[in-house]
């Protein structure tokens, strides 16, 4: 069974969250918060059997959805978070990634686009609004603008995420911890990046990744 928890403090808003969550799986176990402060609490009291899946809003109360997000991926990295908001700028959602969101959905969005969404997020991928997911996704991530001939190996965004990562020398832990994800999710990508070089370690895959230019 699915555990998500909802952190939104307009009343309305978060009930309607819930109940299109219900859509993704009707015996979803949904917990709520009107502020990241209780949201915290929550998390804490369910560290031994840890939530699926946290939808966070940015503008709360006291602290700001931010701020939760950071301290989230430092005490509670496997847990993902995808924020909600009604901004959607490039800087906003650029932030918030950095932070270690692992997806942003704008609540202009549909009900189908948001369990769309977090379908993709559950299966470990990272997830952006439609009109970022182009060559800006990796620019908010990295600030690389080329990936210098990456492209033509096929692999999908969150992968050429790992690769940066795995390019600076960090382990599948500490990927796991930057991006997010659980480590189990990084290993299955870092698996299939040594798949699209055709390489079987990662010491053969950081010689192909080194003579790769990027800039």
């Amino acid at each position: 069974m699915l555990k998500f928890l909802v952190v939104e403090d307009h009343t309305l808003v978060r009930e309607g969250l819930m109940q299109t969550l219900r859509k993704l799986d009707p015996e979803v176990a949904l917990f709520e918060a009107a502020d990241a402060e209780s949201a915290m609490q929550q998390v804490e009291a369910e560290s031994e059997n840890e939530f699926d899946l946290v939808l966070l809003d940015l503008m709360l109360p006291g602290m700001n959805g931010m701020s939760m997000l950071s301290v989230m991926r430092k005490r509670f990295p496997a847990v993902p978070v995808v924020v909600i908001s009604a901004l959607g700028d490039a800087d906003t959602v650029g932030r918030a990634m950095r932070q270690g969101a692992s997806g942003f959905v704008p609540k202009s969005s549909s009900g189908e686009v948001l369990l769309d969404a977090l379908k993709r997020v559950l299966e470990g991928e990272l997830y952006l609004p439609a009109y970022l997911q182009d060559q800006t996704f990796t620019e908010l991530q990295t600030g690389v603008k080329s990936r210098g001939g990456l492209e033509r190996y096929g692999m999908t965004k969150a992968q050429l995420l790992v690769v940066d990562l795995l390019k600076q020398g960090k382990s599948n832990r500490e990927i796991a911890d930057v991006l997010g994800l659980t480590e189990g999710t990084v290993k299955l990508h870092v698996s299939k990046i040594f798949k699209a070089l055709k390489v079987s370690s990662r010491a053969q895959a950081l010689v192909i990744l080194g003579r790769l230019r990027t800039v």
